[in-house]
């Protein structure tokens, strides 16, 4: 195993040492972070304040605050399992361009260790920095006031960036496996950081998309995963709010909140629970790897 755990630590480092690199791998989490500066923390804070219409004398405006900042976090979060990941796996393509695969496939390691060497590096490199910002945004936000988070939360948060940093790793391993040049893979990027806002419902609410659109974009694991990411992490505080009401709605607004703000994707108009998603970014996940294998196997026949 000397072999793959040496071919694995140099395809972490060769990350971590291209600054350029990490800093375009959060590029659509920064664009995340400055849209909502501008505007789309008004579209959430309206949106939450029309779902409590009648509720707001009863509701304190720092939990309603809270809400909308850790959505944000969310976002940051959700795209960051897109990016980060993809960017790592661009050595792929940097090694094929440079030939240096050929000196790899020379050496005594099987082409099943090379394989997943790339795989394990990325998913390394994108959970250390996934889990850097979900850390440094638990910290801000908690010093802003109380998230209501239990130690679980807290805990299930940072299982679901693995699971978001290794279903993408897997489902972006079988598609750089197609790029012959850098210029290619980094078109590619371009597209991918375009959409992810959209499709993890960053920028808006995937509620708010006809129900043939939701269930494409709840098809990639990505959403799945921030909608995990907001049960955790947004589940204490929409209770408190809910506790705040008393039960005067008969628990209307905390089902009509969990809604608008998906925390349960709908595929093909039916909504998935909590179980069902990870299920799905599980099964999902091992497709993709065996894909991966296979085409591996054919791209490096020789």
């Amino acid at each position: 195993m000397q072999g793959f755990i040496g071919l694995t630590r140099r395809n972490v480092k060769i990350y971590f040492k291209d600054i350029y690199a990490v800093l375009f791998s959060l590029l659509t989490s920064i664009i995340v972070f400055v849209l909502y500066l501008l505007f789309l923390k008004g579209t959430f804070v309206d949106a939450l304040e029309n779902t409590m219409k009648g509720l707001e004398n009863l509701v304190d405006s720092k939990d309603i605050e809270m809400f909308v900042n850790t959505i944000l976090l969310v976002g940051i979060l959700g795209s960051a399992t897109i990016t980060i990941p993809y960017n790592c796996l661009t050595t792929i393509v940097k090694d094929r361009e440079r030939k240096v695969d050929n000196d790899i496939l020379a050496t005594p390691v099987k082409k099943w260790q090379i394989i997943l060497s790339y795989l394990v590096a990325a998913v390394i490199s994108s959970f250390i920095m996934t889990s850097l910002l979900l850390t440094a945004g638990l910290m801000i936000l908690n010093f802003m006031g109380s998230m209501h988070l239990t130690v679980l939360g807290v805990a299930a948060a940072y299982g679901v960036v693995f699971l978001g940093c290794l279903s993408s790793s897997a489902l972006f391993m079988t598609v750089v496996l197609f790029f012959k040049s850098s210029s290619a893979a980094g078109a590619f990027f371009g597209i991918l950081s375009a959409a992810a806002g959209f499709v993890i419902g960053a920028y808006i609410p995937i509620s708010q998309f006809s129900s043939g659109v939701q269930t494409v974009c709840n098809i990639f694991p990505a959403s799945q995963i921030s909608a995990l990411l907001r049960t955790a992490l947004l589940s204490g505080i929409a209770d408190k709010m809910n506790t705040s009401i008393g039960g005067l709605d008969n628990g209307l607004f905390i089902s009509s909140i969990k809604e608008a703000m998906t925390f349960n994707c709908k595929v093909f108009g039916n909504q998935m629970s909590v179980n069902s998603m990870c299920i799905y970014v599980l099964v999902f996940t091992v497709l993709s790897l065996t894909a991966m294998v296979f085409l591996y196997t054919k791209v490096y026949k020789k």
